[in-house]
């Protein structure tokens, strides 16, 4: 059967779909960042609940569903229940769980599906059409039908959350009921699709990314060659599809007249001589340094709901920091800083930060990250708004020096730290940490600041914090010095 998750899984493609319903073994387990942002709008969906007073929620799971829709008739039945939330439904073998179903009056209702963005996504409009599409096929009246997404904008005064201001409704009732046909086209081809005894045959491309990364990407693209066209730098989908019509599917067999930008051509004959490309211009710029230089990284979290007060949802709070200062003569120094209370730590953390960058020293950082959350710093506190800014003067991004001077094929078109670290550097290898990306120590930071944790494992994840954020900025001092090194070789 369909449900609204696997409709819009089988507009992205119908390959996914039938997967979902005959093959569901052969999904990849969620990443837990992907896992922290279901996690993000199960609690956004509840919190939500509480704008709409006297209502009920269906109980019973997704696994029992013929119960939960006596459960909703019930509540239907029931006049003094204002709203219901996660009411379930069937019609033309598709289920639905709808978010908030809000009563209008005696005979008609709202539909309110809830998301935890900001604005309201192309992608959540068939999501919402489907619904609508379901009551109307049961007979129902529905009034209005919308999604109810965060307000950016509202600004937390740390006393009690104003969820009238939290959250903002964007009415779409008379765009969904336009698309109705659209819906039921797409219904009808789906449900084709799934009467199928094989397979649709369809290609891994940039769709298996748009709009959800898909979790049969592995298990799609576990025959595709070592060196893949997808793998290149800035691989468009129009310039992918052709590479398929030429039979293409390795990037050294990519056709010399095909049209290639500068960093793919170097991909390509980086690949084909398996050999690394080194830029003459390489050691001025990892030499062109003021001592002492420091290796900076930072980490942060974004909560849908606001945590501190004068924050709004969604804002960037850096809670760490990592400095790993070199000095002329060779010696390595590590400084870090991590909150471990439950405050806002951006004040403490910009005094501690202006004082192991002190006044002088190029700072090498991995992307422009950093400088963001420095000029964001810099519009928090206006009273050292300068002392911010000059730090920006000093930075140099060895992300972009890299992308620009060097290359090795084992990089597979990727220039992230996690890529090129076990490459310059084979004893270094994230896979090691306990914590291997920034997603996972946002994760792990406010767990460790929950209540409810240990304290021996509040312990731990403090020193896993400082290890990773400490790693990452080790690393960056290490990969300077082994271009430099690879540089020599190869003068």
């Amino acid at each position: 059967m369909l449900s609204k998750s696997r409709f819009i899984a089988g507009l992205q493609c119908p390959l996914r779909l039938w997967y979902q319903c005959y093959h569901s073994e052969l999904a990849t387990k969620p990443p837990p960042g992907q896992q922290a942002l279901f996690d993000t709008g199960h609690e956004v969906g509840r919190l939500a609940t509480s704008l709409y007073t006297n209502g009920i929620r269906i109980q019973e799971s997704y696994r029992h569903h013929v119960k939960a829709e006596e459960s909703t008739r019930n509540a239907m039945s029931n006049t003094n229940v204002a709203a219901i939330y996660e009411a379930a439904f069937t019609y033309n073998r598709i289920r639905i769980r709808v978010d908030i179903l809000e009563r209008k009056d005696a005979t008609s209702w709202n539909l309110i599906e809830v998301k935890s963005s900001t604005s309201v996504k192309d992608v959540y409009k068939p999501d919402l059409g489907i619904q609508y599409y379901i009551l109307k096929g049961l007979g129902m009246e529905i009034s209005g039908a919308g999604i109810l997404h965060i307000n950016n904008a509202y600004v937390y005064d740390g006393n009690q959350l104003d969820l009238n201001q939290l959250f903002y409704f964007s009415d779409l009732t008379e765009e969904n009921v336009n698309r109705q046909q659209e819906i039921i086209s797409q219904i009808k081809k789906l449900q084709n699709i799934l009467s199928w005894e094989t397979p649709p045959d369809i290609h891994p491309s940039k769709h298996c990314m748009n709009p959800y990364q898909c979790e049969f990407w592995e298990y799609c693209t576990s025959d595709m060659p070592e060196y893949w066209v997808m793998d290149l730098s800035g691989m468009t989908q129009d310039k992918f599809e052709q590479l398929v019509e030429l039979g293409v599917e390795d990037i050294s067999e990519i056709p010399d007249e095909f049209p290639l930008s500068l960093i793919q051509e170097r991909i390509k004959k980086c690949v084909a001589d398996g050999q690394e490309f080194i830029a003459p211009e390489l050691e001025d710029e990892l030499m062109d340094v003021q001592y002492p230089a420091h290796f900076l990284d930072f980490e942060t979290f974004a909560s849908a709901i606001p945590r501190y007060p004068n924050t709004r949802p969604y804002q960037t709070i850096p809670f760490q920091w990592s400095n790993h200062i070199l000095y002329e003569d060779g010696r390595v120094e590590h400084m870090e800083y991590l909150c471990v209370e439950d405050k806002d730590p951006c004040e403490e953390f910009t005094e501690t930060l202006l004082e192991t960058l002190g006044t002088g020293g190029t700072i090498f950082v991995y992307s422009n990250y950093e400088k963001r959350i420095v000029n964001q710093l810099g519009d928090q506190f206006f009273d050292i708004r300068d002392q911010l800014l000059n730090l920006l003067n000093r930075f140099k991004d060895l992300y972009a020096l890299i992308r620009k001077h060097y290359y090795h094929p084992e990089f597979y078109g990727s220039f992230s730290l996690k890529a090129v670290l076990p490459v310059m550097v084979p004893s270094m290898n994230h896979g090691n940490l306990a914590i291997q990306e920034g997603s996972i120590a946002s994760l792990e930071y406010l767990r460790m600041l929950d209540p409810g944790t240990s304290a021996d494992e509040k312990a731990k994840i403090k020193q896993d914090l400082l290890t990773y954020c400490g790693y990452d900025t080790l690393a960056m001092v290490k990969i300077r010095d082994e271009l430099l090194e690879r540089f020599e070789k190869n003068s």
